[in-house]
This record gives structure tokens, C-alpha cells and sequence, in this order.
């Protein structure tokens, strides 16, 4: 596993975006929709290969809740070549499954929580299994 990028909740994407980009010098280098309803923008600093995620999550979708500080960091971003065994090996180190791995737009994707309760997102690109190769039910 890689440590890829942080995530962080924001009330106001909009206003996060002007402020990373302009002040802080940041580019967008990514920006998407979420299954769950939320938004998402990835900002890069000039030489630097961590990336900064900020997320929004709408009033009344899934990942909403009201915001409270303290709860500005979102997740922890870690890139797998095999999500699905990253998955086991972190939940048999400890971490506790916050959200079952699920597959969106060739990506496998999911959540834990480490044992302090701070999510981590695992993700890499969907395996495809090979023919003799058995389907493993999650």
C-alpha cells in the first residue's frame, strides 16, 4: 500500500477551492461526483506528490452530517495494487470495517476505521478474475 492523499470535509466547496487554489497555490488537478451524492476536488502543489481532497457532502445525502469542528478530516488515502487483499490484511491488523469494498468506474474501493476510529480509504483499479479463477463472496 501507498499513502496517496487527505481528505477533508468542507462546508463550503466553493469557497475551499478559492482558497487552496489562490491562497495557498494549489491546482485542481481532478474534480468528480460521488455515487453517494457528494462532490469531490483534488489539489496538487507545485512539486509535491501529496494530494489534498476536499469533499462536500450536500444536505441530505448519504455521507451528510452536520458539520462540527473537529470533523474537517475526512479520510486517509491509501492506493492498493490489490484492494480486496489490502482489505483483509487491515482488518486483521486491527482496523474495523466502516464500508464494505464496492466497485465504481474501475475502481475498487473501501472504508475502514484504524483503531482510533479515523477512516482510511483503500483503493486501486478494479482485478478482473481470470476464467479459473474462483469468485470471492464479500
Amino acid at each position: 500500500m501507498k499513502f496517496t492523499y487527505t481528505g477533508i470535509r468542507v462546508k463550503n466547496l466553493k469557497r475551499s477551492i478559492e482558497f487552496y487554489t489562490k491562497t495557498m497555490g494549489m491546482k485542481e488537478i481532478q474534480r468528480g461526483k460521488m455515487r453517494a451524492g457528494g462532490t469531490f476536488v483534488e489539489l496538487k502543489s507545485k512539486g509535491s506528490q501529496q494530494m489534498l481532497e476536499l469533499n462536500y457532502y450536500p444536505p441530505r445525502t448519504k455521507y451528510y452530517e452536520d458539520y462540527v469542528e473537529g470533523s474537517e478530516l475526512d479520510h486517509l488515502a491509501f492506493w492498493c495494487k490489490d484492494m480486496r487483499r489490502s482489505y483483509e490484511k487491515v482488518l486483521a491488523g486491527g482496523a474495523a470495517s466502516a464500508i464494505e469494498p464496492w466497485d465504481e468506474n474501475g475502481y475498487t474501493l473501501a472504508f475502514v476505521r484504524d483503531p482510533d476510529g479515523i477512516w482510511i480509504e483503500l483503493i486501486g483499479k478494479t482485478v478482473k478474475l481470470t476464467s479459473n479463477e474462483p469468485a470471492k463472496k464479500l
